[in-house]
């Protein structure tokens, strides 16, 4: 039974300590319209999008109107192109990718994801095609955003892939110079990627999900934060049991929005993730949760341990809260969209080493890190790598997100705007080459505990 407390610590929440529902998020299969006519196939894509879509962005401003919690995004996920073009008789996937910023633009969302492919294994041709697409089709469109799964605890890591998105990456950046290298912060490359994730840059509709389904993503740092500030000198028991409890009440919220946004549209509903996502805002942040519970700096010895135990307090509670919680669910350490974590980069605690450890126990991985133009694609290869291998060794999704923005150094800021937020250049140790590699290709076998069966 909802009592009038609930409602007011609710309200508390929402207004003081900025709890959200990040993101309501639209899956839409588009298996039925393959074409071998590029053309016809973009119009097919267009009117399928347009018309699943069309009531998602009045649903979700209604939804916040009536029940006061603020719905940031209103996103759409495709079924990963190089799937569903692949019988297109054409060299470029620019165009479809066009199409796509257009249909999102029609419908209103802040987002499209999906223009992605999963290659963990090997390449069809229409992987080969999609990936060559994704510096131009990136710098081309606003909201389209792009995933490449290369490797997952069954297959192994996909090490041409590896390489070929080192490359990648270095020509978004150039492509998207005069924008600080915007088109990297639309593109993640995974391991083990979930394919009922909401958040972008890497949401994408699974193919094994329903013609249409409805995933929200909720927030909350700073509702945890607040929870922590009355904890002090109690030990890591109380503080996980009081996590715990907030991730279910945060959790709550974003069932309530996804079940009436479900109704209100006729599409099944998928999951909740419920993600602590960080925003560049002071109060919304992962790190200071983690200096709330005694460091001094994120970044400073203990703060591994400390983001396991917040990662996993969340999904705990989460997962009493919602019948079905999916996507990533847990904490999130994106550097620029976390106001915490800049703070900790330029008081030089936290380093892309002590992130790389952090990515061992957090949702996701290396995520919206600027480096500097110069940093060589043979490294941003071996960083993928090293970042896959721990997804697939310790079977858990893994990701990298990382932007070169052309002509910057360390001690520059970039500026990305709005949720993806700002962040100062973060120092790659790149003196010695990891090319000889990167270079070999090939297939990293999948590791001894892919054979469950």
């Amino acid at each position: 039974m909802i009592t009038i407390d609930d409602i007011l610590e609710t309200n508390r929440m929402i207004t003081e300590n900025k709890l959200d529902v990040r993101t309501i998020t639209m899956g839409i299969s588009l298996r039925d319209c393959a074409h071998p006519n590029i053309k016809q196939f973009c119009q097919n894509v267009y009117d399928k999008i347009t018309a699943s879509a069309e009531f998602l962005v009045k649903t979700g401003e209604d939804l916040e109107a009536e029940y006061g919690v603020p719905i940031i995004n209103k996103r759409i996920s495709v079924t990963p192109i190089a799937i569903v073009a692949d019988s297109c008789k054409t060299d470029s996937y620019v165009p479809i990718a066009e199409a796509l910023d257009k249909a999102a633009k029609a419908v209103g969302v802040n987002f499209i994801g999906g223009f992605s492919a999963l290659v963990e294994k090997g390449f069809t041709n229409g992987d080969k095609i999609l990936i060559d697409s994704i510096p131009q089709a990136l710098a081309t469109t606003d909201v389209v955003c792009s995933s490449i799964n290369l490797a997952s605890t069954k297959a192994g890591i996909n090490m041409d892939c590896v390489r070929q998105m080192g490359e990648i990456i270095k020509r978004t950046a150039e492509l998207t110079r005069d924008q600080q290298a915007l088109g990297c912060a639309k593109l993640v490359t995974f391991a083990n990627a979930p394919q009922d994730n909401p958040f972008m840059a890497g949401a994408f509709h699974g193919v094994s999900e329903a013609e249409r389904v409805i995933n929200v993503g909720v927030s909350g740092p700073g509702v945890v934060k607040h929870v922590l500030e009355d904890l002090k000198g109690a030990d890591f028991s109380e503080i996980a049991e009081a996590i715990k409890k907030t991730a279910f009440k945060i959790t709550r919220v974003g069932q309530l929005v996804a079940r009436e946004a479900s109704k209100r549209l006729g599409v099944p509903f998928g999951i909740v993730d419920v993600s602590l996502a960080p925003t560049a805002e002071v109060g919304d942040s992962v790190a200071r949760i983690l200096e709330e519970m005694g460091l001094e700096s994120c970044g400073a010895p203990g703060t591994t341990a400390a983001l396991a135990l917040l990662n996993d307090a969340v999904k705990k509670g989460g997962l009493m809260a919602s019948s079905h919680v999916g996507g990533f669910s847990g904490a999130f350490i994106p550097v620029s969209e976390d106001e915490g974590m800049i703070a900790a980069v330029k008081a030089g605690s936290l380093s892309i080493e002590k992130l790389e450890a952090m990515t061992c126990v957090c949702s996701v991985g290396l995520d919206m890190i600027a480096t500097s133009g110069d940093v060589s694609a043979a490294t941003i290869s071996g960083i993928i790598a090293d970042e896959a291998a721990i997804g697939v060794i310790n079977n858990k999704t893994t990701a990298v997100r990382i932007i070169p923005v052309p002509g910057k150094k360390v001690g520059d800021i970039v500026e990305f705007g709005g949720l993806l937020g700002y962040c100062p250049i973060v120092p790659v140790r790149d003196q010695f080459s990891s090319e000889a590699f990167i270079a070999r290709g090939g297939r990293i076998p999948a590791p001894i505990r892919s054979l469950t069966n």
